[in-house]
């Protein structure tokens, strides 16, 4: 299984990633940026400048590649 991020918060402006707005419901990290694990337990937490729990992990089953 892989684990991927989706926005719980209403949105945010990703201060680390040139202020890139993620809205509600969306997939984080966006495709192409590659966040440090610091930053993802920052977002996962109400350790951040909004003091709010942004994103939740979500499992994301791999898909066979035959």
């Amino acid at each position: 299984m892989e684990e991927k991020y989706v926005v719980i918060y209403k949105a945010f402006k990703d201060l680390e990633d040139d202020n890139y707005l993620y809205k509600k419901g969306d997939t984080y990290p966006r495709e192409g940026l590659k966040p440090t694990k610091k930053r993802i337990a920052e977002l996962s937490s109400k350790k951040n400048k909004i003091g709010e729990v942004l994103i939740e992990a979500v499992k994301v089953e791999k898909e066979d590649k035959e």
